[in-house]
Formats: C-alpha cells, structure tokens, sequence
C-alpha cells in the first residue's frame, strides 16, 4: 500500500506539470463516462432492478401457450407471438382459472401462495375533489404472496376479499404522498371510488408500486371481490357471466421448488378451467340467441407457462429493452474515441519523458516497475474523470428523462450503490485500457541515444504508428455513429412531413370519463350534449365536437365488419362467422369532420337527425372503399358489425384518409360513425375544441364550464393535437437528437486526435521541413505534404466506416430489427452514407489544414539549427 501511496502522489504531480492537456484528457473522459454511466441508471431501472420486496428471485409470473384454433372470448391484457412454436403467448387468465389452480394448493405443492391483480381505472373523490386514477383489484393474499409490509396501517388480506366484507382500499406511497402530502390521518379515512364508498386502510411502502409493467404505479389497490361494484352496468364487469381473460396471476416458490414442478403440479387444473370457462360461454352465447361454442380437441386448448416473476410483467421491458442497449453501444462507442484520444496524448507526454524513463531503467527500475507507474497515472486520470463523469451523469439522465415520455412515466433511475459500482469499475477499465498502450511504449527505449542530450529516443517511429491507427480507429467509429445519426434525423423529418388528412393546428384536446361516476344511457348523452353547448360558448371557440379515442394517440378502437357475402358461411368451432375484415371506427359527434377538418369527398356528413331513432349510418375513408368496394362507390352500400343484423349499417360519405393512431402507420379501413347511435363505444370521451387562436388559453375556462356542470367529473389530459401528434414521435425525437449529439461529439474527438496527430508530427519534422524549403520546397508543397498525410489517415478511417456501419446494419437488422425503427429511408441508404462520408471528409480537412499551416511559416535558417 505504502508503494502504491507514493505511485500516486509522484503520478499527481506529473499530471499536475501539464494541467492543459490533463484538463482536456480529464473532460473527455467525463463526458464518455458520464453518458455511459446516467444511461446505465436507465438500463438498471427498467431492466435490471427486482421488485422491491421479500425473496422477489423465488416469485414466478404465470402465462399460457395456445394455438390459432383457440378463442378467448373476452380478453385484456399483453399477447405476443412466440416466433419458435407459432403459439400465442397471452399473459392474463379468467377469474376461474386462478380459483382452480389455488384449490390445488396444500403444503406439499411447489407453490407456497397463488395470488392475482387486474387493472382497472378509478374515478377517486376525496376531500371533496375528484381525481381520475390508476388502480388495481387484486386477491386478498396478493401483498402477503409479495411479501410486502405497509408503511402506514395494513394491507389486504384473505377476509377482504368478499362480498359482504367492508369495502376497503390501500394507497400507494406515491400517490399518498401526492394527493394526501403524507398525512397519517388518512387511515380509517373515506375514498370514494367510482361512486362508491371504501376505507382507507393502508399505504405501501416507498419504491413499490406494484407488480406490473415497469415505470407504471397503481395508486388504489382494492379487493377482487369489489369490483363488479365498480360498475354503473353490471354487464360491463370483466367478472360478468363467463368472465374476461384478464388476470395476470403470480406465485411464490417453495424454497428449493422450481417452475417447473409447479408448472406440472397446475397444468391439469388450469386446463379444467379452461373448459369449464368455455362451457360457460357456450351457454351464456345460446341464452343470447348467438351461435353455439362448441368442445375443442384437447391439443387446441391452452398450456401453462411459468417464468420468472421477480420483476414483475416483463412486456415493457422487453419492448425497450432492444433501443436501450443500442443507446448504451453508442455511448460505449463516444467513450472508446474519447478513450483513443487519451492515448494519442499519453503518447505525446511518453515521448517527451523518454529520458526521464531511461534514467530510472539504467538506474536498475524494472521495467514491469515503470509500467505500473505510468498505469498508475491512467487509472488516476481516468478516476478524476469518473468522479466528474458522476455529476455530468446527474445532469445527462435528467436530460434524457425531460426529452419526453419515451420511457414509462414511474420511472425514477437513481444513482445508486449499483450505479456507483459500474461507474468505479467503468472508470478503472478506461484508464488501463488507455494507459496500457502509451505504457508499454514509454518504456520501451534505447538506454543509449535516449540518455544523450536532444536524444529523441528510438520510440516515435512505433509511437507514430499506434497514434495513426487510433485515428484512424476514431475517423471510422465517428463515421459510424454520425451514419446512425443521419438515418434517425431523416426518419424523424420524414414523420414529420407526412400528410395526417386533418388539420391538427389550434386544437385543444382533454378527457372525461362520466362513466366511471354513474352516467350511462340517456344521462350520459344529455351530459355531452351540454358540454358541447356549453363549450360552444366561449369566446375563441367556436367548433367543438367529441370522439370515441383522440387521432393520434397511439391507440386504436377497431372491430370485424361483415359485407353480406360472408353471413352465408357457416359459423365455427368458436362460434364465430369469418368476418370481410377490420376496420378502425370512430364514434363522434355530428359535426366532428367539420370540426377536424377532414375533407369530405362524396355524399354527406353526419348531421343531428342519425341519433338512435333514425337508421345506422356510417362515412368511411378511401382504404376502406378501395379495399371492400374497390372500383365503385362506397355510397348507398351496406355492411354491419353484428351478423345477427345483416346490412345493417349504410355508409353515407367518404372521406379522405386520415391517420388514426400515428403517423408511422400505413393508414387502415376507417369508419365514423354518430355518437348517439351506440353509446356503448362512448362511456369516455375525447373533446376537440377548434380555437381561433392559442389553444391553451381556453384551458382555465373549459375547467370552470366542467366544474359548473359537475364538480365531481374528472377534466384531464389537457394537449393540444400537435402536442398530442409529437407525443408519438418522441421515440424518434430521442434517437434523432442523442445519436447525433453523441455522433457529433465522436467527429469533434476525432477531428482533435487527427489535430494533435499532425502538430505532434509538424514538431518532431521541424528540422526536415526546413531542409525541404532550403532545397526550394515552396510553402504550398509544404501544406500539402501534410495535408496528404491526415487525409490518407482520413480517408483510410472513413472507408472503414462506410465498411463497418454497412456490417452493423445487418447485424441490428438481425437482432432487432433495426429497419422497422426507420421511416421512409433505408438501412443501407446510399445517399446518407455519401452525404456523412463527405461532411466527415471536410471537417477532417479543416483539422488538417491548421497543423500544416503553421509548418509553412517554419524559417528554414531556425529550423536547421532543430534537434
């Protein structure tokens, strides 16, 4: 330790002689350590972190495998195909399913609890104010399967989970902390939900926020057996008659058990359920008048799966797993070029203590004794940058997180013990991977000339060499990431320009959910109808219309649609009839293509007479008449949603195609249809007010109008459309602006190591470019032999790029498949290849111009007298 100490001390003060270049070799480190480490914070938040709560290896998630000829009926939750078995892989089960497996339970299973939750959305009234919230129901042995205490009071248990217990609801922390600002008092105290009156009798623990999805936060946990209470229409409970596919159902292991076995122990249980629950169907369907569900053959039915449940469902993080660990090798590339350019001025300071080295080796120093020393010095350099590194993290993670909501909105990345780990171990690799070079280097000298006064020592050929081929190594990576940089940027223009077919400008856009609060039937219709009204009269707007979903949200309201050629075909094992085909539909009110500016193209618009006593009717867009109708028009024509009321619909207009949930999307069959004709596909809605102005100013005035209307009705998701339109480009937003801040720092990296490179070159040639210009080399002769010099280092960097980002192309395709996050340009796009080539090309000029200018002003008569 003591040796080391005094390593340390001597390496201080060595860096200390030259604090120009260590500044500049210390900030460069920073900034790759620093991105690489705030990045790693994200990665370990949403990809690596375990549920915050007892034992969360032994928790196991469960999902089922089932083949194409099995029909859920009802379903909501996360399906995915598994591309190896060509089964659908679905994540939630009905209510029977979870009884049944739990009735298998005894101390003998691998299983020591079975527990489920369901999410559902809450209209929460406290205090006299109403808040729109995201809850869940859950088992009474859910927090006792997690193994979670509470903060505050209890949570739930088994005797809450029953009809006729009290009703009672626990908090999260924090939403507890957001809405009750960390009043104790709130246990025993009265929440109603959805109209209905629960007491409060707990509040989790801080960093756990459920089971689900990574980033998201269930503020109200309630019991399953409250939940068709949430309902102002008891049909509309996922518990009603059959009941949904909409549970996600976890389990603990018994110490020493394993999947496996309590995959096997569960199988035969899960699938009684599963026949049983398409019994019940069968005979809820025949008791409707709708075709008959018939018994499947055992190999259609579903299987169990079990996988780890120790972080939960895992569906969010696999979707952001891929463009997480891409940003995280773009920044690992930023650090390599910035490791590269510490090298190149290691090098630099190796060749100027050539004497220094030569005296201690023939002093008797080893020379395993020397390079210990000088990686000493490196690891010290690159300890410096990693604490500095660790406030540009701070600052960086804030940055990536206020980009927008790329990630999940719950999302806290920390700076943490394990953070801190990567961050020391991070900055302890960089400094030996680029001071072990310049090391090995520096002390490899001929005792002889080096010890001789003005000897230069026989290592700058070598050292040279090593300084050539890392710029090189920096021109191609820069190249590479300024290639991705290029791709993202067009793709981010090419979604911004493409036509969405209405006018998204001066829309001011929220959300109500009247439904959540008792409003149904004629009740809720005389509410919009007075909102609308009431709306109208503001000054500054004078449309306003409301819709089923907003446009360009990212989600989509769809349904099979029937021409009637197909209700001749005879209904299948699921008693389904084969539909046309799909189209997304858009309840809205009369006016709503007047209002959003869709250009209507033949026929008429809706007007206040298609309400629920006048026909169906319908205005579809151009795909949806091109592709059911081709070569005629769609007007006068029939179609229906129920093939129980054959041609039931008449479509009236077309209109130009619009975008529906992105801009991304090749735009689908869409129909519009008038609110009051079906109210059911409208319990919430979407209001669009057209301003005469800015938007936003009407933001104040539409709550007071609400508030007057009904105090308890939540107003939320205040947007405006083009806010609402960026929103579902923040994907592209962030890659467009990280890749290319991270690829323009690469290039400005590279253009100082070729910098140094030629200056470094210019000094050690002063004597032979004096000799040159004494024989008549003119300075333009000059100029250009150095310029020839860092171009053909340039040139040789970026024909390796252009080589390298070409393989690395195929490879993310490969992996994960990298074009689908592309718009409009390709992989391998020729054009953007040529344009960064060039762009790299002279901004290596510039770098190289400078270095062999100043050679040109070299006095011949000063530079003989040059050692």
């Amino acid at each position: 330790m003591q040796i080391l100490w005094q390593d340390m001390r001597y390496g201080a003060r060595m860096l200390l002689k030259q604090k120009g270049v260590m500044a500049i070799a210390v900030l460069s480190l920073a900034l790759g350590i620093g991105a690489n480490t705030a990045l790693f914070s994200i990665v370990d938040a949403m990809l690596l972190k375990l549920l915050p709560v007892k034992e969360p290896q032994r928790l196991t998630l469960f999902q089922s495998l089932a083949g194409k000829n099995f029909s859920y009926g009802g379903y909501s939750g996360n399906t995915r195909n598994d591309p190896a078995t060509g089964l659908t892989v679905a994540t939630s089960f009905p209510y029977q399913s979870y009884q049944r497996m739990r009735e298998q339970q005894s101390k003998q299973s691998a299983l020591s609890d079975l527990f489920a939750f369901g999410y559902v959305s809450l209209n929460a009234l406290a205090d006299g104010q109403a808040d729109v919230v995201s809850g869940q129901v859950v088992t009474g042995n859910y927090h006792l399967g997690l193994g979670v205490r509470p903060f505050l009071g209890r949570l739930l248990t088994d005797d809450d989970d029953t009809p006729a217990s009290t009703p009672v609801a626990v908090l999260s922390y924090r939403y507890w902390q957001k809405r009750f600002g960390d009043n104790a008092a709130v246990i025993g105290k009265q929440i109603n939900l959805n109209n209905r009156a629960f007491t409060i009798v707990g509040v989790t623990p801080p960093g756990f926020d459920g089971s689900g999805q990574v980033g998201s936060t269930q503020d109200v946990t309630i019991p399953i057996a409250w939940e068709p209470q949430l309902n102002v229409d008891p049909k509309r409970s996922r518990l009603y008659g059959a009941g949904q596919w909409w549970l996600r159902v976890m389990g603990r292991l018994q110490p020493g058990a394993t999947r496996e076995q309590a995959q096997a122990q569960l199988e035969a249980a899960f699938q009684q359920s599963v026949v049983e629950h398409r019994a019940t169907r069968n005979t809820q369907s025949l008791a409707q008048g709708s075709n008959a569900i018939s018994p499947l053959d055992p190999k259609d039915y579903p299987r169990l799966s079990l996988i780890s449940g120790s972080q939960g469902e895992m569906n969010g993080r696999t979707r952001y797993a891929p463009s997480l660990y891409l940003l995280l090798g773009v920044v690992g590339v930023v650090l390599l070029i910035a490791c590269a350019n510490v090298a190149n001025l290691l090098l630099s300071r190796a060749t100027s203590r050539q004497k220094e080295v030569a005296v201690r080796l023939a002093l008797g120093a080893s020379r395993w004794r020397l390079i210990r020393q000088l990686l000493t010095e490196s690891v010290l350099l690159a300890a410096v940058g990693g604490a500095l590194g660790l406030l540009f993290a701070m600052w960086i993670k804030d940055g990536l997180l206020a980009v927008g909501d790329w990630g999940p909105k719950a999302l806290e990345p920390k700076l943490d013990w394990r953070v801190l780990a990567f961050t020391l171990a991070l900055s302890l690799l960089t400094g030996i991977i680029f001071g072990l070079a310049p090391a090995w280097r520096a002390t490899k000298v001929n005792l002889t000339p080096a010890l001789k006064d003005g000897g230069r020592g026989s290592g700058a050929a070598s050292r040279s060499l090593l300084s050539r081929g890392l710029i090189v190594m920096q021109v191609a990576l820069s190249l590479l990431l300024l290639v991705g940089a290029g791709l993202f940027t067009r793709t981010l223009l090419n979604l911004q320009r493409v036509d969405v077919g209405f006018n998204t400008r001066n829309l001011l856009l929220f959300d109500v959910s009247p439904s959540l609060i008792g409003y149904k039937d004629e009740r809720l219709a005389q509410l919009y109808a007075q909102m609308a009204e009431r709306l109208e009269a503001l000054p500054g707007a004078p449309k306003v219309t409301f819709t089923s979903s907003p446009l360009l949200a990212q989600s989509t309201d769809s349904n099979n649609i029937f021409l009637r050629g197909a209700l001749t075909a005879a209904p299948d094992a699921n008693g389904r009839i084969k539909a046309t085909g799909n189209s997304n539909v858009l309840y809205g009110r009369e006016n709503i293509l007047e209002t959003l500016e869709i250009p209507l193209l033949q026929g008429r618009a809706f007007n206040k007479q298609d309400d629920e006593r006048a026909p169906r009717v319908a205005v579809v867009n151009q795909t949806f008449a091109n592709k059911y109708f081709p070569n005629e028009s769609p007007i006068g024509k029939r179609f229906t949603f129920d093939p129980k009321k054959p041609d039931e619909i008449e479509i009236i207009g077309l209109v130009k195609d619009a975008k529906y949930a992105t801009q991304r999307e090749e735009t689908p069959p869409t129909t519009y249809l008038p609110w009051r004709q079906d109210l059911r596909w409208i319990t919430g809605a979407n209001f669009q007010l057209r301003a005469t102005g800015d938007p936003t100013t009407l933001i104040s005035a539409v709550r007071q109008v609400v508030r007057e209307i009904d105090p308890n009705l939540p107003v939320t998701n205040f947007k405006t459309q083009v806010e609402r339109a960026n929103e579902t480009l923040q994907m592209e937003r962030l890659f467009a602006k990280l890749v290319t801040l991270f690829g323009l720092l690469a290039q400005q990296l590279a253009s100082i190591g070729l910098f140094g490179v030629l200056a470094y070159a210019v000094s050690q040639r002063t004597q032979e470019i004096g000799i040159r210009m004494a024989l008549g080399a003119s300075q333009t002769d000059v100029l250009k032999m150095i310029v020839r010099q860092g171009m053909a280092l340039t040139i040789i960097g970026v024909a390796l790029g252009l080589a390298g980002a070409y393989v690395m192309a195929k490879y993310l395709e490969s992996w994960m498949q990298l074009s689908k996050m592309l718009y409009g340009v390709k992989l391998t796009d020729p054009m953007t290849y040529g344009v960064i080539a060039v762009l790299l090309t002279v901004a290596a000029l510039i770098a190289c111009y400078i270095p062999a200018r100043r050679a040109t002003k070299v006095d011949p008569m000063i530079a003989l007298r040059h050692e």
